[in-house]
């Protein structure tokens, strides 16, 4: 491929089905390392009660589930779900995406993916700033990256220059969605040769070989 290709990938950290597209964000941050783009909507940014959104979530979690194979476990419905006093906020995950991001661009599909994995899987609360910090540091760690989890959980307690930054990529992200009139996230925005392609939903639901292969028709002249 040598058309000039940025990916643009629009997703939430608590997006059940940014979760089912993991395979294939993982696919594209090999193949096209330089050329992804991460952006965070801020669709579920701000606390609420976690009571007020869990048995929806875990129907559409089983829904996601039984088709895409992702599993979402046990200690995920009790542990998180139906935690007492639980609270639903994916800020502290996008300020850590932000965070790590700036020291290298290529770490935050991998610290996503860390965190849905904590979070569907293991079960931890990844609303709470101090898992955040934790799983971001053991990422961090085996990049090579030295990454205290106390000292970055107090960073992202009161950096507030981090949280202007954050704030400034999620308003980026969503102006972007306005201008192409897409909603909802997991979105994938290819832009070739200059020119933005939306590529279908479906495609990011079948693993890596199905989206780059869609990538790829995108890329030869017509």
């Amino acid at each position: 491929m040598t058309n000039d290709i940025e990916l643009r990938y629009f997703f939430d950290p608590f997006c059940g089905w940014c979760y089912a597209s993991a395979p294939a964000l993982a696919g594209l941050a090999d193949r096209f390392r330089d050329k992804l783009k991460m952006l965070p909507s801020g669709l579920f940014v701000g606390g609420r009660p976690i009571s007020s959104i869990a048995d929806h979530a875990w129907r559409n979690d089983q829904r996601i589930q039984s088709l895409t194979g992702q599993r979402f476990s046990e200690e995920y419905h009790q542990n998180v779900l139906l935690a007492p006093d639980g609270v639903f906020d994916s800020g502290p995950a996008t300020l850590a995406l932000t965070a790590l991001g700036e020291q290298d661009a290529a770490l935050e599909p991998h610290l996503l993916h860390a965190m849905q994995i904590a979070r569907y899987v293991g079960g931890r609360d990844t609303s709470n700033i101090d898992e955040v910090a934790t799983v971001a540091a053991k990422v961090a760690t085996e990049h090579g990256i030295e990454l205290e989890a106390d000292a970055f959980s107090n960073r992202l307690r009161n950096d507030a220059a981090l949280r202007e930054r954050t704030l400034e990529r999620m308003e980026e992200a969503q102006s972007q969605m306005n201008s192409l009139g897409i909603r909802g996230v997991p979105q994938l925005v290819a832009v070739v040769d200059g020119k933005r392609h939306v590529i279908d939903g479906e495609a990011l639901y079948h693993g890596p070989e199905r989206l780059l292969a869609v990538i790829a028709d995108l890329a030869i002249p017509a």
